[in-house]
């Protein structure tokens, strides 16, 4: 048997290993995602074609994007023709796209929701859409969705985690395959649609050229120990926070959603600081900050209040 505190430092290491990891797979993520975007503006990606069945896409890509569907709780569903719709593509690259397109049917889709996948013949092109039953897309958003690093602004309570290129890189692939996609939305809490439609046997177009980006801002450092409330409901974020924060020196209280930090709040600890995500389920961001200013004048309330989102 190990001693209380040996078997202490060994769950927090676990633990430490296990936020590690997780942050680290979504770091290469996004990475990959950028590196594709830059090879395809400076052509440098080559598709290796083959000839396939597009379901076998599909369900490649079903695959890929089913942890995300469960932990989500979504029900999937698949429609196809009885006879094959045979297609001559790089299968990981569109499967990459339609897996793309689940996963972000997934993100902004609340809990519990529908996804499908719908795959037809129109002539000589192949159409697939995924519809599902999520928060839906502004008009006005629709044409720009495709842009580099752009995002909608999506409901609060829905984890975004994101830098806004994984549709150009589903719109770039499908291009050069010959296609093109269209977002489809009749509004706010009313689901959206992505249409892929791209000929079953096509040329190369030439790429994009290349977009710029401006760097971010570096951040800066506290001036001084602090007394901090951190409201997250991403338990990673939370935690790694708590322990940057107080390798600055500052005294730290987390609630992992809004009623924990008006609890914490009204406990009597004197806040200096709340930095507070916005995304949260139930009482969002800006719910908590305006029941954190009705209780301005107990001692609980932060004398400042900062907002952290994903968005």
């Amino acid at each position: 048997h190990l001693p209380v505190h040996r078997l202490v430092r060994a769950r927090h290491r676990l633990a430490a290993h296990q936020t590690m990891d997780r942050q680290v797979r979504h770091l290469i993520r996004l990475v990959d995602d950028l590196l594709d975007v830059s090879r395809i503006t400076q052509g440098k990606i080559e598709l290796r074609r083959e000839r396939c069945p597009v379901r076998t896409v599909i369900d490649q890509a079903a695959q890929i994007a089913e942890p995300h569907l469960r932990s989500r709780g979504h029900s999937l569903e698949v429609f196809t023709p009885d006879e094959p719709i045979p297609v001559f593509v790089d299968v990981t690259r569109m499967t990459q796209v339609v897996a793309n397109l689940l996963n972000n049917a997934a993100k902004y889709t609340n809990a519990g929701g529908r996804i499908e996948v719908r795959a037809e013949r129109d002539g000589d092109d192949v159409v697939v859409r995924v519809r599902d039953s999520g928060i839906g897309i502004r008009a006005e958003m629709l044409p720009r969705v495709f842009e580099l690093f752009v995002q909608a602004d999506h409901a609060t309570d829905v984890a975004a985690g994101g830098l806004g290129i994984g549709l150009t890189l589903v719109k770039r692939l499908v291009q050069m395959h010959g296609g093109d996609v269209i977002a489809k939305s009749e509004g706010i809490g009313k689901g959206s649609e992505f249409v892929i439609i791209f000929p079953i046997d096509s040329q190369l177009p030439a790429a994009d050229s290349p977009e710029k980006s401006e760097p971010s801002p570096e951040p800066t450092a506290p001036a001084r120990a602090l007394r901090i409330l951190v409201v997250d409901d991403n338990p990673d974020i939370r935690e790694t926070l708590k322990d940057l924060l107080e390798l600055e020196g500052h005294e730290v209280t987390l609630a992992e959603d809004g009623p924990g930090a008006l609890a914490q709040a009204g406990n009597g600890c004197e806040h200096d600081v709340a930095l507070v995500d916005i995304g949260l389920p139930g009482l969002d961001g800006y719910g908590v900050a305006e029941r954190l200013r009705d209780i301005r004048g107990t001692k609980g309330y932060p004398r400042r209040l900062i907002a952290m989102t994903g968005y």
